[in-house]
C-alpha cells in the first residue's frame, strides 16, 4: 500500500515539471527556474535555444521523479531513499545545470 502512495506522490511531483517541460519549449518567454527569476528577459540572448535546454531538463526530472516512484511500488524503502536523494543533492545538481545553460545563452 505504501509503494502505491509513494508513486502518486512522486507522480504528482513529476506532472507539473512535465508540463513546464513540454508545453514552455516554444515559448517566447524564457523559461523560469523554480525561483522565477525577474530580469530573465535581459539575462538570455538565445531564447529559443535556451528554452529547449531548459524544457530537457524539466522532463528529464518528470522522468526522475517517475522512475522513483515505479522504485517505491518495487522496494518502498530504497525508493524513499532515492526521494531523499534527489529533493536534497538532485536539486542542487539541477540548479547547477541551469546555471551553466544560462552562462551558454547569456
Amino acid at each position: 500500500m505504501e509503494g502505491i502512495v509513494g508513486l502518486v506522490c512522486c507522480i504528482l511531483c513529476a506532472f507539473p515539471l512535465f508540463v513546464m517541460g513540454h508545453y514552455n519549449k516554444n515559448s517566447r518567454e524564457p523559461l523560469t527556474f523554480w525561483s522565477g527569476d525577474k530580469n530573465l528577459k535581459e539575462k538570455v540572448k538565445d531564447v529559443q535555444g535556451y528554452n529547449h535546454e531548459m524544457s530537457r531538463l524539466y522532463i528529464k526530472c518528470a522522468l526522475v521523479f517517475v522512475a522513483t516512484g515505479i522504485l517505491c511500488l518495487i522496494c518502498f524503502g530504497f525508493g524513499i531513499i532515492c526521494i531523499l536523494l534527489e529533493s536534497t543533492l538532485g536539486i542542487y545538481a539541477v540548479w547547477r545545470i541551469y546555471k551553466d545553460i544560462l552562462l551558454r545563452h547569456s
